[in-house]
């Protein structure tokens, strides 16, 4: 309703702007105005040093922005490549901020500088080959070697050898949750199929794969320290992308495929909340977090639970109403912690086992009869009798 109403008081104000330019230019009637629409000597001016504000604006605004939310943007990379993907980014950053001061530069100075002005003539040509030239290699040939330099980090990214020592997790995307599969003792995934889901199994494993019985299925993922771990993503209804920001990793998962992203982990999320820069956010977000509990305990709410920092999983594609809202828990072991806490786990063909357990009656007890199986039963019966008795009655 509030929305609403800013709507129509929008709406209103516009009218009413326009009416007040319409009753302006009746009370002009009759006065002496330059009517010809020609751009005179001072418009031109007016404009040129317009050109010239808009310019310092845009200096301003971008230098007041680097120090305003510079220091939002993500900082030291949790993974091997994390480094190769910011420098690429820092790279590709100077180079747009260096064009974009050159070029708004010459836009609004060439603008000022060759302003209309009555006692001077454009000069026309049709074409020059030299500019041309330069604007069109120079681009090109930055272009390139940005381009070239993209491939050769992703192609070092992407590389898995088939003989590299790695752990293999499924990540298993539906709307509106994470689900994360481990290979097990022998490091091999069982195969899968949507078609197989069923009870328990919710990923479709097919269990008469030998190498699904040692598989692990999880809601929180644990990967260890310093080893590459290899993803393989699946999707059950959209397009999702697994998204981990601190590990400068991004993968679409997309339905009826199998996507991957491998990558090394260089601080276990204890290490991580050490760092300076992270202590001192958290910090910052905690003081943020109590002065809006206080305004929630004068309200009689109830306070903000402080800040902790976690490794995430997101998903970076807008798959629904609660998208915002998926997410996964991500925590960094080192190797000896990541071994004990997969030890713990049970196996997808135990957690099978035992709700098949769980749904077998007792021996001797018998089975649970539904409810309104019985009811239909017993309204059938009587329903028989009365029918027997008026047949009896009909006969004498």
């Amino acid at each position: 309703m509030t929305s609403l109403l800013v709507i129509i008081v929008l709406v209103l104000l516009a009218v009413a702007l326009w009416q007040l330019t319409k009753i302006f230019d009746l009370t002009q009637v009759g006065s002496s105005s330059d009517d010809s629409q020609v751009a005179s000597d001072n418009d031109n001016n007016v404009q040129g040093y317009i050109m010239f504000g808009f310019l310092a604006f845009i200096y301003i605004f971008t230098i007041y922005g680097l120090l305003k939310w510079g220091n939002l943007a993500l900082h030291t990379p949790a993974s091997e490549h994390g480094l190769l993907v910011d420098n690429l980014m820092n790279i590709t950053w100077v180079l747009i901020f260096t064009v974009q001061v050159i070029t708004q530069g010459l836009l609004y100075w060439f603008s000022f500088k060759y302003k209309g002005n009555k006692d001077k003539k454009a000069l026309f040509f049709a074409d020059s080959n030299k500019l041309e030239a330069i604007w069109s290699i120079i681009p090109s040939v930055v272009l390139a070697i940005l381009i070239l330099y993209g491939l050769y980090a992703w192609n070092n990214i992407m590389f898995v050898d088939k003989d590299e020592d790695v752990v293999e997790i499924e990540l298993y995307a539906q709307q509106f949750k994470w689900t994360a599969r481990y290979a097990g003792q022998d490091n091999v995934l069982g195969k899968a199929n949507v078609r197989l889901i069923e009870g328990v199994n919710t990923l479709g494993v097919d269990m008469s794969d030998p190498n699904a019985q040692d598989d692990i299925v999880v809601t929180e993922l644990h990967i260890p320290k310093g080893k590459k771990v290899h993803f393989k993503m699946r999707s059950q209804d959209v397009l999702h992308s697994a998204y981990f920001p601190h590990f400068r990793a991004q993968m679409n998962c997309v339905p009826g495929m199998v996507t991957e992203f491998a990558f090394v982990p260089t601080y276990t999320t204890a290490e991580y909340r050490e760092l300076p820069f992270m202590v001192e956010k958290v910090a910052n977000i905690n003081k943020l977090r109590a002065e809006k509990s206080a305004e929630l305990i004068a309200k009689g709410g109830t306070a903000l639970d402080p800040y902790t920092f976690d490794y995430l999983l997101l998903c970076n594609k807008i798959c629904g109403a609660s998208h915002y809202n998926m997410q996964m828990k991500v925590v960094v072991d080192s190797p000896e912690d990541y071994k004990k806490w997969l030890s713990e786990k049970t196996t997808l063909a135990q957690d099978i086992k035992t709700a098949a357990a769980a749904e077998k009656p007792a021996e001797g007890v018998e089975p649970a009869t539904d409810t309104t199986a019985k009811i239909k039963d017993t309204v059938k019966a009587v329903i028989d009798t009365v029918k027997a008795a008026v047949a009896k009655v009909a006969v004498k």
